[in-house]
């Protein structure tokens, strides 16, 4: 038995879940989400809850991954999913170019990302960047590819870094002179 997939989710309102074939679909006011479940599950509804079981002896494998993955699919469609990045150099900047994230990293040029359809960037103030949307883990590649820009080095930690995350300094090089 699986400690997680035998959780029930709570479905809040203004949020519909169902499932036609092995797609499972989730509306809610942040959007739609979509996912292919390859027939591993089935859905039993009670109220305001959602019982994820197996449907096929080999689907048990599955059946916490998926139950996670339709518990993020309604938050995402709720509340949303958001993640931050700062970026840490001398004249390392962000701005917002229309949708588009414009990123002056030490290149001899700005590099311009465009963000796919379910995702928005946002620059505070402080030159946060924020990538948010209803789809967690493209929320999470879409930071990852934005990291990725101007990864953090490991001598002074300049870069673009998650906010709160620690980057291991190296030590410098020695003189050498006794």
């Amino acid at each position: 038995m699986s400690r997680i997939g035998k959780q029930p989710i709570k479905i809040p309102n203004g949020v519909t879940v169902k499932l036609n074939g092995p797609v499972l679909e989730v509306n809610g006011p942040k959007g739609a989400l979509k996912r292919d479940t390859f027939g591993r599950i089935n859905l039993s509804q009670t109220g305001a809850e959602i019982a994820v079981q197996p449907a096929i002896e080999d689907g048990a494998n599955f059946w916490g991954l998926y139950r996670t993955l339709l518990a993020n699919m309604v938050e995402g469609v709720t509340t949303g999913f958001s993640r931050q990045l700062e970026l840490v150099g001398t004249g390392y900047r962000a701005a917002m170019a229309g949708k588009n994230l414009t990123l002056t990293v030490g290149y001899s040029h700005p590099v311009s990302m465009v963000p796919p359809a379910g995702v928005a960037f946002d620059v505070d103030k402080a030159g946060k960047v924020v990538v948010a949307g209803p789809d967690k883990e493209l929320v999470g590649r879409v930071a990852a590819q934005v990291r990725a820009v101007r990864e953090p080095e490991p001598y002074h930690g300049k870069g673009i870094r998650y906010v709160g995350e620690v980057i291991v300094t190296k030590v410098g090089k020695s003189s050498g002179k006794k």
